[in-house]
């Protein structure tokens, strides 16, 4: 469980804090108190000990704001927050759910399978071989849909890396970049995204096609938390859309030049 759920101080503590930040640097510890559901006193005494560990500066009567460290903590926190919410709808929540998944071989309704990923979709293959298994709700013929309920265990699965390759804004006055090795690149990944025109403009210089241009940064995310291995294209200019979307995800990425 994300530390921050693990007894009422420290998701008070984490929601305090959240508090300050959104309100920084004016901060009213009787608002703050009615958000979260306690007296300002016990406010007044998380932001002294939050002051201690340097989580929160103070600058004056009743401003504060949260420093660096503080940022820190909370992203880290958030993100925890954020996979056990994942974990809980995925994994907990989804046992008790029906998914559609491409089946490997014939299979009859009511029959245990065991779960893969493969190219980013689930499959199900007749059998309680594991280490994630379900239990088929239709028949389906070998590559058909079928349904699955009764999930059990956790699929055997690396999320995959996402590269970023910057390249150029049209106003910056080149077209130079190391052809060959976006080239190497976009050959091994199982996905090409792309953003911006320029970056569409590169890869067609190389007679490639990207699988998209929409959304570059979630559907790599996406799909890297299924396995693939994708290259996204985008300019200089857009990077950041693309690694933000990406640092949410918590997947890793690189980023390069070309």
């Amino acid at each position: 469980m994300a530390d921050v759920l693990e007894n009422k101080r420290a998701a008070t503590r984490f929601r305090i804090l959240v508090e300050i930040a959104d309100r920084q640097p004016a901060v009213s510890q009787g608002e703050i108190a009615t958000a979260v559901g306690v007296t300002s006193q016990a406010v007044s005494e998380y932001i002294r000990d939050l002051v201690d560990e340097g989580l929160v500066r103070k600058e004056g009567r009743s401003r504060y704001r949260v420093t660096k460290e503080g940022v820190d903590w909370l992203f880290q926190a958030a993100t925890d927050v954020r996979r056990f919410a994942e974990h809980v709808t995925d994994d907990v929540l989804g046992n008790v759910g029906e998914d559609a998944a491409i089946a490997t071989d014939s299979v009859e309704a009511g029959e245990t399978v065991t779960l893969s990923i493969v190219d980013g979709l689930l499959h199900a293959t007749p059998g309680d071989d594991g280490p994630a298994t379900g239990v088929t709700t239709t028949l389906a013929e070998e590559g058909k849909v079928v349904g699955v309920t009764g999930f059990s265990g956790v699929i055997d699965l690396e999320p995959g890396l996402v590269t970023v390759y910057q390249v150029p804004p049209i106003r910056a006055g080149t077209d130079e970049v190391d052809l060959e090795t976006l080239a190497k690149a976009c050959e091994g990944a199982d996905l090409v995204a792309a953003m911006g025109v320029e970056a569409v403009g590169t890869l067609r210089s190389l007679s490639l096609t990207p699988d998209t241009i929409f959304a570059a940064g979630e559907v790599a995310a996406d799909a890297a938390s299924r396995g693939l291995d994708v290259v996204v294209v985008t300019t200089i200019d857009t990077a950041g859309r693309v690694t933000d979307a990406l640092r949410d995800s918590g997947l890793a990425y690189e980023v390069a030049d070309l």
